[in-house]
């Protein structure tokens, strides 16, 4: 059967995401923004009109803050898209997060320099709400779904910084992420999540623990504490954590099964008819 008609469901696939759409054909999306990351794949996932777009491009060629988001965002709302996903592989600011954790964001801190992060830049002003920018209608179904999946470990409420990148944070950086209680970071939430916003569209990252950032450290005694000259229990060595490549590629590779896993899960059971509270975020923004 051809994909015919609008999309229902976007997922923005960052690393470790992609996924493989029934009839599908690659869509080149003109935006009044520029050229979106990548050609949109749209098809059918699990009897859903699913539209996927690579963050990152084929080949993982577009770094974080090169990224064109608002025409990504842009053309999402032009193929009538309702509900975006976006895994993301992210660091953990904190011992119990440990990798291969998922976590379903509900906050974030915005770290970014130098990004286009709105669609009103004249004629009309738009002050858009973001006390609660993530949808709880999906994050409630990732979540619940998520549970069933034997072995995997998953969250449910975090907070995300993200930062300009593409370099990774330093050592003092990540300690004071730590001191204002933020639990994982990125460099991709922000500002995909407010753009989806200003087009009224539902949007849940699901966060893939991958590494521990740069904050940690490991006693052959005590395991992962917070790094320093010695370790705070019991006066050992340790032996400095620092973020690589590798790493996350390595992490994001073991885990790919459980992602794929959760959104086979997860894709059929969305209401794409449904009224939400994402769907109306314009409502009282616009001067």
């Amino acid at each position: 059967m051809k994909f015919e008609g609008n999309a229902e469901i976007g997922i923005i696939g960052g690393t470790g995401a992609d996924i493989a759409l029934e009839d599908a054909e690659d869509l080149k999306i003109y935006t009044p923004y520029g050229k979106t990351s990548e050609f949109i794949n749209v098809g059918y996932f699990k009897g859903k009109k699913v539209a996927f777009l690579p963050r990152h491009g084929k080949g993982h060629t577009i770094p974080p803050h090169k990224l064109n988001f608002r025409a990504n965002i842009w053309a999402m709302k032009e193929l009538g898209v309702k509900s975006i996903i976006s895994p993301s592989a992210v660091g953990s600011l904190k011992k119990e997060l440990d990798k291969g954790h998922f976590l379903l964001v509900d906050q974030y801190i915005d770290r970014t320099k130098k990004r286009l992060d709105t669609f009103y830049e004249g004629g009309q002003v738009c002050h858009i709400g973001q006390a609660e920018p993530f949808c709880e209608y999906l994050n409630n179904l990732f979540y619940e779904s998520g549970k069933q999946i034997e072995g995997l470990n998953i969250l449910n409420g975090g907070t995300y910084v993200c930062i300009e990148g593409p370099r990774f944070s330093t050592r003092a950086e990540s300690k004071t992420f730590r001191q204002w209680n933020a639990d994982i970071i990125g460099m991709t939430v922000y500002p995909e999540v407010v753009l989806a916003a200003e087009k009224e569209i539902c949007y849940c990252t699901i966060a893939m623990i991958t590494d521990y950032d740069v904050w940690a450290a490991y006693c052959k005694n005590c395991g992962i504490i917070e790094y320093g000259e010695r370790c705070e229990n019991c006066g050992g060595s340790l032996e400095k954590l620092a973020v690589s490549i590798e790493e996350i590629l390595d992490t994001v590779r073991k885990n790919e099964g459980n992602l794929k896993k959760l959104l086979e899960i997860v894709i059929p059971k969305i209401d794409t008819q449904r009224d939400c509270g994402c769907h109306h975020t314009l409502t009282g923004a616009v001067i």
